[in-house]
């Protein structure tokens, strides 16, 4: 299947010349996926935004491609300008991948691989990047939360994140000042089942039991794969009104605000329930969702456990359940 998707892409991408091209491309893709992998697809929270600004919109991140992806799809049928996505440099490494990238309206952040120097002016460069986008292009920005995927379902916003994207105006604007200006958006994507889940639970697993964990050289192209065609059930995304912070708020305080809100967004589905089930978690939530449907959600999630070691099992479980546990924390 991995093979069938880089080839498939590979082909599509031979009749690009443009981001016109690619947006047709892009177009005709989700909706395949969308029909061929999703039960149901539903974005709240557009009628908070409107069509004629630009945003930075600052999304909990479960999928490599699809976070992104699917939120730009729908702005795109919604008559709204789809965004620049920010990504990581580790998914640069093959040339096929990166021009699909490009041609998404995708930027690079220079993460790994590099001296601090390099690291230091690769970020200056993104942050700038951002802002030449939102204030002189009116180009909306949309960026993981957090460095990689919560492959442990918790979203939380890394202060260091907002220090990179504060970077190249830290000198003429506060920390509030700038984040207000650049009306931030978070955004909160849930997946009824996550077609990686097994994969991100033996890598979870092999952490906590102090095992080196050695990343295969086409992992994330498989994890890509899997996630474009894996089932994925019911996928819900929600939107917030723009923040306003505090002029005293610094960046561990506006990261509290961005993963509280997120959090509270996050649409719970009968799997998050069934997964605190069989973790013997209590949980208050479940009176969303009928016996039916929890004891359906158990069932695939046993299915989906069956080729997994014992420590594994738990891993998978803990990706749907803490999104239910982080919603009984406090602000």
């Amino acid at each position: 299947m991995k093979f069938f998707v880089k080839q498939k892409l590979i082909s599509k991408a031979k009749t690009i010349n443009t981001i016109s091209d690619y947006q047709m491309l892009f177009k005709s893709l989700m909706e395949k996926v969308i029909q061929e992998s999703i039960s149901s697809f539903t974005v709240n929270g557009l009628d908070k935004l409107s069509a004629d600004d630009s945003y930075l919109f600052i999304s909990n991140h479960r999928d490599i491609t699809l976070d992104a992806a699917l939120l730009a799809f729908k702005l795109h049928q919604s008559n709204f300008q789809t965004f620049n996505i920010a990504v990581g440099n580790n998914l640069m490494e093959e040339t096929w991948a990166s021009d699909l990238f490009r041609l998404n309206k995708s930027f690079i952040i220079q993460r790994s691989g590099a001296s601090k120097k390099e690291i230091y002016s690769g970020l200056s460069m993104a942050s700038k990047f951002i802002h030449q986008s939102i204030f002189k292009e009116n180009n909306s920005v949309w960026i993981a939360q957090k460095q990689g995927r919560a492959k442990d379902g918790i979203d939380e916003t890394d202060p260091a994140l907002l220090k990179m994207i504060h970077l190249s105006e830290r000198k003429s604007q506060s920390i509030a000042s700038y984040f207000n200006s650049l009306k931030v958006v978070p955004v909160a994507v849930s997946y009824e089942y996550d077609p990686n889940d097994q994969l991100k639970a033996r890598e979870l697993c092999a952490l906590e039991s102090q095992l080196e964990y050695v990343k295969e050289n086409d992992e994330d192209l498989r994890s890509i794969a899997n996630g474009i065609t894996g089932h994925k059930g019911n996928v819900i995304i929600n939107i917030s009104h723009p923040m306003r912070f505090e002029e005293v708020d610094d960046y561990q305080a506006i990261s509290k605000k961005i993963t509280n809100l997120i959090s509270s967004m996050y649409e719970l589905q009968a799997t998050n329930i069934a997964a605190c089930n069989l973790l013997n978690i209590n949980c208050d939530d479940y009176r969303y969702f009928s016996e039916e449907d929890i004891e359906q959600a158990q069932k695939k999630l046993e299915k989906r456990m069956e080729p997994l070691m014992t420590g594994a099992r738990s891993k998978l479980l803990e990706q749907y359940a803490n999104p239910v546990i982080r919603k009984s924390i406090p602000d």
